[in-house]
């Protein structure tokens, strides 16, 4: 039986972020006040006994991970890796759109008009749905396609992880905000976005899979 913990910690702010922009496999770099929330995660975490560090293969994610992983007290024992399965999810046609406007055209034709009405009258997994249904290529990644991307990502953790590991794993707002739905441990409020670089920790444990803190500000 292997149990670990995976301290999940959404990337640095964006200049996408500062403009409400549809971020999904679209990158752009760390804003300067995102350089300086990740250096402050860095602090919050640099004694904390990291067994790995892993990032999306976004930029935002890969600098975000160097900033903490540098000033670890392990820096010297691990090397951040990429694991691609945990980029954010794929927005198709609507990437770089205003996310106000999307969701005003993904939400109409179901009587709602926000990204918050979406996720708390219907599900996190519906707004994956509704979105490749109003993209008119239905690029964007469906429920489906999305989690079977992101569980290759565990198993490939769970393959890695050895009992009592913590390994830092930098990720994306709305693919943490739908891993800490799906395992949800903690009556956590879906409507609450993670904020940049806030902490998020998903206990596995034998392959059961909970998140019992979710969104703390690390300073």
């Amino acid at each position: 039986m292997t149990k670990y913990q995976v301290y999940l910690v959404r990337h640095g702010k964006t200049w996408f972020n500062r403009y409400n922009k549809m971020q999904g496999w679209s990158d752009t770099p760390l804003a300067p006040d995102g350089v300086t929330v990740a250096k402050q995660a860095a602090q919050a975490l640099k004694d904390t006994d990291f067994a790995a560090a892993f990032s999306s293969d976004a930029r935002r994610a890969i600098d975000t991970c160097k900033i903490i992983v540098d000033a670890n007290k392990n820096h010297d024992k691990i090397k951040p890796t990429k694991l691609p399965e945990f980029r954010e999810e794929f927005y198709g046609y609507f990437e770089g759109h205003n996310a106000a406007e999307t969701w005003f055209i993904v939400g109409k034709p179901h009587g709602i008009e926000t990204y918050g009405e979406v996720i708390s009258k219907y599900s996190m997994d519906d707004s994956k749905d509704f979105l490749k249904q109003a993209d008119p290529f239905h690029d964007a990644e469906n429920a489906e396609e999305y989690w079977e991307r992101l569980d290759k990502g565990f198993n490939k953790l769970d393959e890695i992880a050895k009992d009592g590991d913590k390994i830092l794993l930098v990720s994306h707002g709305t693919t943490i905000r739908s891993i800490m739905d799906k395992y949800n441990a903690g009556n956590f409020d879906i409507t609450e976005g993670p904020r940049n670089s806030s902490l998020t920790i998903l206990e596995v444990d034998n392959g059961e899979r909970k998140v019992t803190t979710y969104n703390k500000l690390l300073k």
